[in-house]
């Protein structure tokens, strides 16, 4: 059924924000921040794999070149532009402290909130495993995620605590709404343009791990529209050579 890979994937995020909520309080401090540690540097490779798988073809004749460099290098300045314009990072950080204000717990509920939105839903992963469920109904990239996303979770809740279930919310909506309007962009979905689409995303995720390490903050939320902007640049260029 249509939709069943979102619906798995925010379960499982659900699921492993509790299991690591419960342990929150007996883990020691030193053992948190390695354990933080230990997924930013996993995040950060994560990232960097993705950009380079798709950023790096091999050609018939064995040659590697490469491609979507300066619709990567666009689509993150017009992007993070338009992400700094609307402040969509401010808005994510008040919507934490919102909840922050109503469910108290161990742990900042914002930051949680926030960093687990971000690594959820920026991912190459979300947006092709969301289009792949919407056109065809094949929800096994979702199901892979929705793994990857509960132990993610299990992690991210023991450290920063039970902000990281409220992400929960963030990832059905935002997967839901890419699995809806699949069916109805379906004529411009090309490979090229999923494949820019996933250079853009995962260098958002190595922006999140760089973040979790403390090594720079780097609003990757106002840089969030930058995954839009391949499609865009697509129905641009179709509506000129018409």
């Amino acid at each position: 059924m249509i939709g069943t890979g979102t619906i798995v994937n925010t379960a499982a995020i659900v699921a492993g924000g509790l299991l690591g909520g419960f342990f929150k309080n007996g883990i020691p401090e030193k053992y948190k921040e390695i354990i933080i540690q230990g997924v930013g540097l996993s995040v950060m490779i994560i990232g960097i794999s993705g950009a380079l798988q798709g950023i790096f073809v091999v050609g018939p004749d064995g040659a590697i070149s490469r491609c979507c460099i300066m619709t990567m290098i666009f689509s993150l300045l017009i992007g993070g532009v338009i992400g700094e314009l609307f402040n969509i990072e401010g808005r994510l950080e008040q919507a934490g402290l919102w909840l922050q204000g109503r469910f108290r717990g161990g742990g900042s509920v914002a930051e949680g909130f926030v960093v687990a939105t971000l690594l959820f839903c920026v991912g190459a992963m979300s947006i092709v495993g969301s289009i792949e469920d919407g056109l065809t109904g094949n929800a096994s990239t979702l199901y892979a995620k929705s793994i990857l996303d509960c132990v993610l979770a299990a992690v991210l809740s023991s450290t920063m605590g039970y902000g990281v279930l409220f992400s929960a919310v963030s990832v059905f909506l935002y997967q839901g709404a890419f699995t809806l309007l699949a069916g109805v962009v379906k004529p411009w979905l090309t490979d090229a343009v999923i494949s820019q689409v996933s250079v853009v995303g995962s260098v958002l995720i190595l922006g999140i791990g760089i973040n979790m390490l403390g090594i720079k903050k780097i609003k990757t939320g106002n840089l969030v529209p930058a995954t839009f902007i391949p499609f865009v640049y697509y129905l641009i260029l179709k509506l000129i050579e018409k």
